[in-house]
């Protein structure tokens, strides 16, 4: 038996591939809408800008660019092999723009109403990553 084997039977833990110059430009503080434009499959990016606009009281906006940054990562954990369940660890650094972008998105469904999108929401960051969603909260 490999120390590496999932004794539970479950998926795999997806881990994206890593794609630094989005995390690097926002970390340097250039705008989140620059490096969306420029990097528009950067799920951190679209995350930003949800948490920015919902901090502004924008929460259309948070709700949109939640989603975007939503889907975009959805995209990226398929090519990732992922096979719509099981873990996204937020330890590993490049999943958490999708789970950032996931988190928003819940927040922003709660807050315009969606309940049964924020109940879903909620589960699936929970289901992915119980990490992810104790420190996004």
């Amino acid at each position: 038996m490999s120390i590496h084997e999932n004794l539970l039977g479950g998926p795999a833990p997806t881990h994206l591939p890593d794609d630094p110059e989005p995390r690097e430009l926002l970390a340097a503080g250039t705008a989140p809408a620059d490096v969306a434009a420029k990097y528009p499959m950067s799920s951190l990016a679209w995350a930003q800008l949800a948490d920015e606009a919902y901090e502004g009281g924008r929460v259309v906006e948070s709700y949109a660019y939640a989603r975007t940054g939503y889907h975009r990562g959805l995209d990226a954990l398929r090519r990732a092999g992922w096979k719509g369940h099981g873990p996204v660890p937020f330890e590993h650094e490049p999943n958490r723009g999708f789970l950032r972008s996931l988190h928003a998105l819940s927040r922003a469904a709660q807050a315009i109403g969606e309940q049964a999108e924020y109940e879903r929401c909620s589960t699936f960051l929970r289901d992915s990553s119980q990490t992810a969603a104790d420190i996004l909260g």
